[in-house]
């Protein structure tokens, strides 16, 4: 009987692993890549252009190593840019003095781009909305700065400087640089973090009242119109984006508490000191409720267990309030290993995490903070990485805010001298398709494009060479995806023998119709 009950707990225990570590074929593997104070990129105190380059891609590379299919870039750290823009002045954090050009010239989001989608990573652009400078020294500011313009349009805090939340002018002038973005370049998202009304200082008041009774649109509760400004700057910037781009996505990545229990009963079961909806003013719940962003990455930073604040309390929170949007967790990458708490110094708390994640079936993956952290491979974070939980590719979530249809399917699949080849796809309206997934079946599997393990490449090219794969026969597939992330249907190539020599042939389109899944969805200081 003991023999039994073993052996059954061994199953049981089998099942589990096999569940927790599962692969998903849509999952959001990302990165933030700080800039603001050059915690990520470039390498504090290198201004060479060749070496900020290489560091870049170097950084693209190891990622793609990893299979990680987005990154999330700061380009305005501090009301600058780390891009060429004629609305604010190039970042200090790039050149050393803001409003001083690279020299050579070069646009960093431009190449950064170019780099990513070479490797079928997303690029997630990064700003702050209201923060100008993190340190009380307006020696920094460029002369062309707005804030030499308008000077009226800032307060300080602290030592800090800020963009006035409560002026029509400051909503007005965030919406010019975001849509300036999203008009000229090729992101596929945008993204805020937590920082919008700032954290609180001890003993000091956000300095807004004379706003408050000059614009307060109505309201008599000064912390209820705090939020409205919040509220309504992310609707028009999201109304701005899908305007210009429909499949550009609009994110958020929140502090990891909502409000706690105690204070509103729609809560958490938490105890955190500080909140979005109480001390940001970011009611991000509502957000989710309305529709107003398209994916949310709360920054669950802290241990399985932490009596304040527990992760498992709040990846459970977060799956059932994300009200059908996509959910990403965010993990302090940076923590493993050097945390105060015992959890962060005993392998390994994000596997741990990352395993508990798969038990919430509205999460769809995971972004990490930061880059940096994420690459140090503390405790063998990215070795764990590679052979469990991201062993396969994956395609990144589906996401049903966006309003678009399924990508056009590749045509005139076909063998030639060795390689695999289709005709270029453009999509609905004329655009390009953003990648091609080619998958690989042996002669005598079903073909199930579902399972991530069938997945050979991800490629923005129109030919696979199949001469360096290790395979006598082989039933080849091929989709495209569209800018929306939707999936065409598949076309087969016609089962051949890659080990013998072949004659040029057109493979015989086919079709498949395939049942696919349901789409498995899934605190950054000083960023």
């Amino acid at each position: 009987m003991k023999r039994l009950i073993l052996f059954l707990l061994c199953i049981l225990h089998c099942a589990l692993c096999i569940k927790v570590n599962a692969q998903h074929k849509h999952e959001m593997r990302a990165a933030w890549v700080a800039t603001v104070a050059n915690i990520d990129w470039p390498q504090r105190g290198c201004f060479d252009v060749d070496s900020q380059k290489m560091q870049m891609i170097e950084i693209l590379d190891s990622l793609e190593s990893l299979k990680f299919n987005a990154i999330v870039f700061q380009i305005r750290p501090t009301s600058d840019a780390l891009y060429q823009s004629d609305l604010e002045p190039w970042s200090l954090f790039l050149t050393g003095k803001q409003g001083v050009a690279p020299n050579p010239f070069y646009d960093p989001l431009e190449f950064t781009i170019a780099e990513a989608h070479k490797r079928q990573i997303e690029v997630h652009v990064w700003l702050n909305p209201y923060r100008v400078l993190n340190v009380d020294d307006l020696k920094l500011l460029s002369p062309n700065h707005l804030y030499h313009r308008k000077p009226e349009l800032f307060v300080k805090y602290g030592k800090q400087y800020y963009f006035n939340p409560g002026l029509d002018e400051t909503r007005k002038f965030l919406n010019t640089v975001v849509a300036d973005i999203v008009t000229r370049y090729d992101v596929d998202a945008v993204h805020f973090d937590d920082y919008f009304y700032p954290y609180r200082i001890a003993g000091k008041e956000f300095p807004n009242d004379a706003t408050f009774k000059s614009h307060s649109r109505g309201f008599n509760n000064k912390d209820d119109w705090r939020r409205n400004n919040v509220n309504l700057i992310i609707q028009e910037l999201n109304a701005t984006i899908k305007s210009i781009k429909p499949w550009v996505e609009f994110g958020i990545s929140p502090f990891g508490v909502w409000r706690n229990a105690d204070q509103d009963p729609n809560g958490s079961a938490t105890q955190a000191g500080c909140t979005n909806y109480d001390d940001l003013y970011a009611d991000v719940r509502l957000w989710l409720k309305e529709g107003w962003i398209d994916y949310i990455v709360p920054q669950l930073y802290w241990e399985i267990g932490k009596k304040v604040a527990d992760y498992e309390v709040l990846v459970d929170w977060w799956s059932k309030n994300s009200f059908g949007r996509n959910l990403y967790i965010g993990l302090s990458a940076s923590t493993l290993g050097t945390g105060k708490a015992d959890a962060w110094k005993q392998p390994n708390e994000l596997c741990r995490q990352l395993a508990m994640n798969n038990l919430h079936p509205a999460t769809s993956g995971a972004v990490y903070f930061s880059c940096k952290g994420l690459l140090r491979n503390a405790q063998g974070l990215c070795d764990s990485l590679q052979q469990t939980y991201y062993k396969y590719p994956a395609l990144n979530p589906e996401n049903h805010n966006l309003k678009g249809n399924a990508s056009a399917a590749p045509r005139n699949v076909r063998v030639e001298n060795g390689k695999l080849k289709w005709d270029p796809v453009v999509d609905e309206g004329g655009y390009q398709i953003a990648y091609y997934v080619v998958y690989m079946f042996d002669a005598s599997q079903p073909i199930d494009i579902n399972n991530p393990e069938s997945i050979l490449l991800k490629t923005s090219e129109t030919e696979v060479d199949l001469s360096a794969i290790n395979h006598d026969k082989a039933t080849f597939v091929v989709t495209s995806v569209n800018r929306f992330r939707l999936e065409s249907v598949a076309v087969e190539s016609t089962k051949h023998n890659i080990s013998q020599p072949e004659t040029p042939q057109i493979i015989q389109e086919n079709p498949i119709k395939v049942h696919h899944t349901k789409t498995k969805k899934r605190t950054k200081r000083n960023r």
